[in-house]
């Protein structure tokens, strides 16, 4: 299989094949005559001898300085060795695959005004396994991520760093090695490379697909958590769902009604006395729920990135047009990231409320006043200490989660000596997200450790249809506390777990997989 650049967009899932995958990658021969269409525009503009922003000019506040016209490829040379500023640590693999895909699927829109080798050498680096070392830091997600795609393109021309296969070595090596030619930079190349939010969305659209499982691992071991304390079924019933139509919501509801189906926890205090559970069992279909809905308007975002041009300027060059080149190159914002910035933003607030409610759940778990099960869920209270001190590490990676979830997008610092004046601090805001997920993966697997550990303590009371697969798929990695021991390996264990989709795996197989939590656009139904 290969992942086709089209120009017209790629979901998440095909970004997730080439970036972590290896997939390979293919451009569409239908893009190759709107790449030569815009490009001829380009060449004239130059014809003309009039002054083009970043074709024969100064770049930023330099706008207005003219280059002349045997330096035009020096000039874009030297675009991406000034603009090679980045610092910190290097990006990982897959972010840096998904950007150069991101970047090759951009300029295949065709309104970039570059030539086909650029294409085709960005898709060559995937291929053949060429991974430019970026660093992470340096951007600020307006005028594009300058320093981080300047990194990138680098290699493209034989210089700065790169990966190839398991070992660093300089661009030119890389290329030499990968039997690659070094590109030769033309006229307004060298800022079709640089110009536009590929680093923030790639970080961005990774962490949503990862989002998207650890959404349903946290309905799962809300669900295991919720039999364990002999929670009540009755919020989730589909009326209440419907009196307050939020999707979010009903699809969280209804897969906790479909996990616990048939559970011998459940029906063993139909007739208690309790009247309402804490609202960090009754509420999780609201709670979650709006961190569904908000992580949805993320994966809208980045969809749409996924399929925009984010040049500047943008070369249009309509079949049969008779207006004039100068009515054709348009100035443009479209590099300005506070999409993405936003998004991002919404993403980690969603995912620190996720956590934050997990949290709460695992704290009730090793109250004894509240489960009636032994504190700490240990058999012998006192000369051992069970999960206490998992509950300290979900509560301290909480309380992370606030100050990584401050917004990122509000924040702007002019740059450019004042000519780019508000910035959209996007690649912070998906680095902050991606750090939250991190973060309540962990606090997910620590509420998996102690709500399988309480299942355990229930027995021979039996679990949900789903819960069941559950708490077998845990126990297959993490055998029962039975005496004190170090939970860092067990939460680890979880922890890879969810990130490799397990529990949605565990599902499948069982036939308990039920509905995705959100759907993306069908490629069918994905266009300009």
């Amino acid at each position: 299989m290969s992942v086709v650049v089209r120009g017209t967009g790629l979901s998440l899932d095909e970004v997730v094949r080439v970036a972590r995958g290896g997939e390979r990658v293919e451009l569409d021969p239908a893009v190759r005559p709107r790449l030569r269409a815009s490009r001829a525009v380009v060449e004239e503009a130059l014809a003309s001898g009039a002054a083009v922003y970043g074709v024969n000019t100064g770049f930023g506040k330099l706008k207005n300085r003219r280059v002349d016209a045997g330096d035009l490829g020096e000039l874009q040379r030297n675009l991406l060795r000034s603009h090679a500023a980045g610092v910190g640590e290097p990006l990982p693999t897959d972010a840096v695959r998904a950007m150069g895909l991101l970047r090759a699927e951009s300029l295949a829109v065709g309104v970039s005004g570059v030539r086909e080798v650029v294409v085709d050498s960005l898709i060559g680096l995937l291929n053949e396994r060429v991974h430019p070392v970026v660093p992470e830091q340096g951007s600020v997600g307006a005028s594009g991520d300058l320093a981080p795609l300047a990194h990138y393109a680098l290699v493209l021309i034989g210089e700065g760093e790169a990966e190839h296969r398991g070992e660093w070595v300089s661009g030119g090596e890389a290329l030499r090695r990968a039997g690659l030619t070094p590109l030769t930079l033309a006229p307004k190349e060298g800022l079709g490379l640089i110009n536009g939010t590929q680093q923030s969305t790639a970080i961005l659209a990774l962490a949503l697909a990862d989002a998207e499982l650890l959404v349903e691992a946290a309905v799962g071991a809300a669900a295991m958590s919720l039999e364990a304390m002999l929670g009540s079924v009755a919020p989730l019933h589909e009326r209440a769902m419907r009196a307050r139509p939020h999707p979010g919501a009903a699809w969280v509801a209804r897969r906790l009604r479909e996990l616990t189906a048939d559970s011998a926890l459940i029906r063993s205090h139909a007739d208690c006395d309790r009247i309402q559970d804490p609202y960090s069992l009754r509420c999780v279909p609201q709670v979650l729920g709006a961190s569904l809905d908000g992580l949805a308007f993320a994966v809208g975002v980045a969809e749409r990135e996924l399929a925009s041009a984010t040049d500047n300027p943008l070369v249009f060059a309509q079949a049969g047009s008779e207006e004039p080149w100068h009515h054709r190159v348009l100035s443009s914002g479209n590099f300005h990231a506070q999409p993405v910035a936003l998004a991002a933003d919404v993403a980690a607030i969603a995912l620190a409320a996720l956590g934050s409610l997990a949290e709460r759940r695992l704290y009730r778990l090793m109250d004894e006043a509240h489960t009636g099960l032994p504190a700490f869920l240990t058999r012998q209270p006192g000369l051992h200490s069970g999960l206490m001190l998992v509950q300290y590490t979900a509560a301290a990676l909480v309380s992370e989660n606030k100050t990584l979830a401050h917004p990122a997008s509000v924040d702007s610092i002019p740059t450019s000596v004042g000519m780019e004046d508000h910035v959209s601090m996007a690649p912070w805001a998906a680095r902050k997200c991606r750090g939250v997920l991190g973060n309540v993966r962990r606090i997910v697997a620590a509420e998996y450790l102690a709500a399988a550990q309480a299942l355990d303590l229930r027995r021979p009371l039996a679990p949900g249809r789903g819960t069941a697969v559950l708490w077998e798929a845990v126990r297959r990695r993490v055998p029962v506390l039975e005496a004190d021991r170090s939970p860092a390996p067990d939460l680890e264990a979880l922890a890879a777990w969810i990130a490799e989709g397990g529990p949605r795996v565990a599902l499948a197989a069982a036939g308990q997989a039920g509905e995705r939590p959100w759907r993306e656009t069908p490629p069918e139904e994905r266009s300009r």
